[in-house]
């Protein structure tokens, strides 16, 4: 099913049911057990439990167990699920235990990054699908195990770039994949948000009441408690995540890839990378980047700043799919389309296009999700274009963390050439007692 069918469909499926309604609640009371689809959320403070959301609005879906670290987002959730569907799900602190249940289909993780391929792998290995969240994992190696995971044990995977499932951005594509453009010259991409500054330096403190916070570590490196490194800000510390590019940069770097004649890994990436604002700030990612990635059929250039909250087009984030008839520029909400001029003809060489209004798309993709599972056809996100995207990520991380201006990635060897310290940084070190899955 291409790309707009599958919008018009699932749309017409969620856009219905709105959660805890009575209907929505007659119609899961409608569905067999043995049609049911069940689920586990695995780390339910912010963005898991809202993709959990998504999944309770479909009939079919029922949460079967929630696990989480933290005592105080565990008790939170399963009220509010029980709330929302009037049964209550089993709770977990260890992500093993719940992975164990035989009548469980798929789970959701909403961990942070540096968590994401150990309970997936471990996922497809218990035949478990798995809706991850993105970016799809915290290093270049892990992707790999990952994606190799669901291959081996034949797992349904969508990994949580959920603009693939949104109008706006499923017409775009259709737009420049037409020609209405005219030959892609580039893709201009660019993402400003102040929370990618990092928070204000804040000292250690104890670990919170009810939260297993060596648990919480994992794999990571053992460190003291700060609340910087917590909920809501762990993503701009080395050790957890990516900072604002692999936050926003998978998302809006996966749009300009989906283009490509044959999407594929970078090969060459040029970066530049700095921290403009050291104000107190606490974080090891950078709040100013801009990266060139020069591909097969066009160049791509995403700049970024942590810190600015405006941007080309009066938006703070958007793509510009650069043509010579016209650029088409799309963010969430929408696109418009700029004709060029053309000269002997005194008129636009194409007509201008606008859509507005649009709304997020993660109940679109999280009904792909599900519809795979029943199907077992391959997701719109599927784990190689999870693993695609990342790379697009995780290389201008390496690049600034080593201080390298270029970089070359040699994508069927899986290392870069000619840089030992970037291929460091290749795969990740785990802490003991937790240990690499094995492809």
């Amino acid at each position: 099913m291409n790309p707009r069918r599958r919008f018009i469909k699932y749309s017409a499926l969620t856009t219905a049911g709105i959660l805890a309604s009575p209907a929505l609640l007659q119609a899961k009371r409608r569905i067999a057990p043995s049609d049911q689809i069940r689920v586990g959320l695995i780390g339910a403070n912010n963005m898991g439990f809202g993709i959990l959301r998504h999944h309770l609005a479909l009939p079919e879906v029922v949460c079967a167990g929630i696990c989480d670290i933290d005592q105080n987002v565990l008790d939170r959730r399963i009220k509010e699920v029980n709330d929302l569907t009037g049964k209550s799900p089993e709770r977990f602190t260890d992500f093993r235990k719940l992975l164990e249940k035989k009548d469980l289909d798929a789970v959701i993780i909403g961990t942070p990054d540096h968590w994401h391929c150990l309970i997936a792998t471990a996922a497809c290995e218990a035949g478990k699908d798995v809706y991850v969240e993105k970016p799809m994992a915290n290093s270049i190696g892990e992707c790999d195990l990952m994606a190799q995971a669901a291959s081996n044990y034949g797992r349904i995977m969508q990994v949580g770039q959920q603009q693939r499932s949104g109008q706006a951005f499923i017409e775009s594509r259709e737009l420049v994949k037409s020609g209405y453009l005219g030959k892609i010259r580039k893709v201009n991409i660019w993402s400003n948000f102040n929370y990618g500054l990092g928070n204000l330096k804040k000292s250690p403190t104890p670990v919170p009441d009810g939260v297993d916070y060596d648990f919480w570590l994992g794999p990571a490196p053992k460190r003291d408690f700060n609340p910087n490194r917590f909920h809501g800000s762990w993503r701009h510390f080395w050790d957890y995540g990516g900072g604002l590019m692999s936050d926003w940069g998978v998302h809006l770097l996966d749009m300009a890839i989906w283009i490509e004649e044959n999407p594929a890994a970078p090969s060459r990436v040029l970066t530049y990378a700095s921290n403009v604002n050291l104000e107190n700030r606490d974080r090891d990612t950078f709040d100013t980047m801009n990266v060139l990635y020069p591909k097969k059929d066009f160049l791509i250039n995403y700049d970024m700043n942590g810190g600015l909250q405006t941007g080309p087009y009066g938006k703070p984030y958007g793509i510009g799919y650069v043509g010579e008839k016209g650029t088409l520029v799309v963010n969430r909400n929408g696109y418009e389309i700029y004709p060029e001029w053309d000269p002997e003809a005194k008129a636009p060489k194409i007509e201008a296009k606008k859509l507005e209004g649009m709304k997020e798309s993660h109940n679109l993709h999280v009904a792909n999700f599900v519809e795979c599972i029943k199907t077992r056809n391959q997701t719109i996100c599927p784990p190689e274009a999870g693993r695609i995207a990342a790379l697009h990520a995780h290389i201008p991380n390496i690049a600034a963390r080593v201080g390298a201006e270029e970089l070359i990635w040699n994508d069927a060897k899986r290392e870069f050439e000619g840089n030992k310290a970037a291929n460091e940084l290749v795969w990740p070190s785990y802490r003991e007692p937790w240990v690499l899955p094995k492809g």
